[in-house]
């Protein structure tokens, strides 16, 4: 069976990173298609990226807070719950990964990346709470598919508005399955326990992960958010101390390191074939961590308690800021200033190894780390993949609890795969959501720059553009 996994892997890797070359390097068209989008409505919004950063931090602070406003979480619970999705081992193995193939200038475009990208999320997450839906037990609802769904019927394309819908659920109802968290905390964890190569080991740390993470998400929305508002800070706060403590005892190597980040994003590089190499590896693991395009944290907060569509785009910006321009900045700093970018790891054991320059011991909390992160991300995902299945098959405890068999019973078999074959098939899948998506926001866009233009302008007094 294994074997067919690896055959389709390297199948769909193959349509989905279809590339044409460039100066040499071979470019992805998918990745420039998400680039694209990045650009376009960060130019569209005027850079309201950065322009409301100040209003996000005001409304996850709890200003602008609007009495009795339907649904089921509140900024700071979406903020967390959609956070401990895209903070997770995108941020330790992808920065690893993405070093590995596209050197130290990858991690340049990775944040110049991540701050074009916070308006895309900006975007997506404004028109999954402008087009949620209650559904016939009361519960709200909302995400691409029913954007594109509710969205598109709005502007009289409502068979496009099914088909896009339709064909993003049915491609997030696999790419949502959580191997590569198990994958790559299990790698992690056997390593410090010096487990072997056993399978015994690996299906029991599975079968562990998915008992705990079914626990919760039987419990629900309110549930969920209860475990990932205080799962999410303390993940963060163990991850970064243990990345601060290797920065400040390699402080003599940060400026040799930003130098190398600066010109290995510019000049050529022998083995990747220079800045277009570098981009293409940090524009491909940027993308996979904030999930910017991909439209999966819209799903958790078209549910947050607001009338206003637009003040849960502005939280959401928040999330390409703290994933990847302030963690993964600090993984990528932590793996050059020990050199460890130039050995021969090319996943979560180059963060191991970097971890391990300052004890014997310090892996372990690495562990511990991932452990958490690895865990937080498949409650999110899995509260992702019930909306999704709500969409397809409807709502009901049966239904439900059906798919949180399968998306839970797929767990275990994330030990037991090749690491490439896990990151070939997360990769595609996810990939793949981007393109119903991004094709709704292009026709929306009118949508998004009014409802962003009127909002801003009402809780600041300023003009975020036309709206035209």
């Amino acid at each position: 069976m294994l074997n067919y996994i690896e055959l389709f892997s390297q199948w769909l890797v193959s349509v989905v990173f279809f590339s044409v070359s460039i100066g040499g390097v071979d470019v992805n068209l998918i990745v420039v298609w998400l680039a694209s989008a990045m650009v376009f409505f960060t130019i569209r919004l005027r850079f309201l990226n950065i322009r409301g950063f100040g209003l996000a931090l005001a409304l996850v602070r709890g200003k602008h807070k609007e009495e009795d406003a339907p649904g089921e979480m509140t900024h700071f619970e979406a903020l967390s719950t959609a956070i401990s999705g895209t903070v997770g081992l995108g941020n330790i193995a992808g920065v690893a990964i993405a070093v590995a193939i596209g050197g130290p200038g990858a991690l340049f475009w990775m944040v110049i990346i991540a701050l074009f990208a916070m308006s895309l999320k900006f975007a997506e997450v404004l028109l999954a709470v402008k087009y949620r839906t209650t559904l016939p037990n009361g519960r709200l609802s909302g995400g691409p598919m029913w954007t594109l769904r509710n969205g598109l019927a709005s502007y009289g394309r409502p068979r496009l508005g099914r088909l896009l819908g339709g064909v993003y659920a049915v491609f997030a109802l696999f790419a949502f399955i959580q191997t590569i968290q198990v994958n790559q905390s299990y790698s992690q964890v056997r390593t410090v326990l010096s487990l072997g190569d056993g399978i015994g080991p690996a299906l029991i740390y599975g079968a562990v992960i998915a008992s705990l993470a079914a626990a919760v998400l039987l419990g629900g929305a309110h549930a969920i958010a209860r475990v990932t508002a205080r799962l999410t800070p303390i993940m963060c706060v163990v991850y970064l101390m243990g990345i601060l403590t290797i920065l400040v005892l390699n402080a003599s190597e940060l400026p040799h390191a930003l130098a190398l980040i600066f010109s290995q994003a510019f000049v050529p590089h022998s083995v990747v074939g220079g800045a277009v190499g570098a981009f293409i590896a940090g524009m491909r693991r940027a993308a996979f961590s904030n999930e910017a395009g991909i439209g999966t944290a819209a799903i958790v907060h078209a549910v947050a308690k607001t009338r206003e569509p637009a003040s849960e785009g502005f939280v959401a910006l928040l999330e390409p800021f703290i994933d990847t321009v302030l963690i993964c900045s600090a993984t990528g700093l932590a793996l050059i200033v020990t050199g460890v970018w130039q050995s021969d790891y090319s996943d979560i054991a180059m963060t191991s190894a970097a971890f391990g320059t300052v004890s014997s011991w310090f892996p372990y909390v690495l562990a511990l780390a991932v452990c958490l992160f690895a865990f937080s991300t498949v409650l999110s995902v899995g509260y992702y993949g019930l909306q999704v299945s709500a969409y397809l098959f409807g709502s009901t405890p049966a239904r439900n609890r059906l798919y949180l068999m399968f998306f839970c019973g797929t767990l275990p078999l994330g030990a037991l795969v090749d690491v490439n074959t896990v990151i070939n098939l997360t990769d595609s899948l996810f990939f793949l959501l981007s393109v119903p998506n991004i094709i709704g926001l292009y026709i929306m866009s009118g949508d998004i720059a009014r409802e962003s233009e009127s909002y801003f302008k009402r809780m600041t007094g300023k003009s975020t553009g036309s709206a035209s």
